[in-house]
């Protein structure tokens, strides 16, 4: 199987604090993986490593056996490795069509051609239908994404990545800030993604992480405690006091017992 992307020894400190400590973690193609983690343990300062938005300070990087360590964010989107964030950076007056097209047409090399003639430009618009589509955002495709839920500007982001046309597609807390009765519909669209894309997602709602990963990677103070399949990872005596504590594993045991 191909191998998507592959840190190895990934160190980050910030003068004496050590955030990012030895990680090697791997994703091959289609791959489902979590990161979990308690507050404070470096899952977002990882994601920057590997998106480039930080440098590491030890290590190495490799994008389909490419090094990309000192490739910048932008150059590692072009080829392929595509992130979202915990908080909406949508552009809030431009509609959610507007918001999918931009990053359509910034993925075909005319991104600043928007406002220039875009009704010409059929294939841009088709491929932004699709994939309002795709997200089931057909009913606020011409809403200003300032007036629709929470959760549904959520799905545009998806939808903003994969306009991007990602190979890799990190998740940084998909959830986060979504109401319950809205994640059902996360959970479909992140369910639909295409087979072949790699995916790695920080998450916390233990649900989610069960619905989504076929593997688990756990990091503590910087450095990775352990990967495996989700049983096996969550019922692991260190796992579990560092991470889920009595309450916790009650609810991830809950999780799993609704499989």
């Amino acid at each position: 199987m191909t191998v998507a992307l592959e840190a190895s020894g990934l160190s980050k400190h910030f003068g004496a604090l050590h955030v990012t400590q030895g990680v090697s973690l791997s994703l091959a193609s289609g791959a489902r993986t979590a990161l979990i983690g308690p507050n404070g343990a470096g899952k977002t300062t990882l994601v920057n490593l590997l998106t480039g938005v930080l440098k590491p300070d030890a290590g190495t990087l490799r994008l389909f056996g490419e090094e990309v360590t000192q490739a910048s964010a932008a150059v590692r989107t072009r080829k392929g490795l595509v992130r979202t964030f915990q908080i909406s950076s949508l552009f809030a007056q431009l509609t959610v069509f507007e918001n999918v097209y931009i990053a359509v047409a910034q993925a075909a090399g005319r991104g600043f051609r928007f406002w220039h003639a875009a009704g010409r430009q059929r294939d841009l618009l088709e491929r932004t239908e699709r994939l309002v589509l795709q997200l089931q955002l057909q009913s606020d495709m011409h809403r200003r994404t300032a007036e629709i839920a929470y959760g549904r500007q959520r799905l545009v982001e998806i939808a903003i990545a994969l306009a991007l046309e990602p190979r890799v597609l990190l998740l940084d807390e998909p959830a986060a800030g979504i109401p319950s009765n809205e994640l059902a519909l996360l959970h479909d669209a992140i369910g639909s993604l295409p087979a072949e894309i790699a995916v790695l997602m920080i998450e916390h709602d233990m649900e989610m992480v069960r619905r989504f990963a076929s593997q688990v990677a756990v990091l503590v103070n910087g450095a990775l405690l352990m990967c495996g399949k989700p049983q096996e990872v969550m019922s692991h005596p260190e796992v579990q006091s560092v991470y889920l504590g009595t309450a916790g594993k009650k609810r991830f045991d809950g999780a799993l017992a609704h499989a």
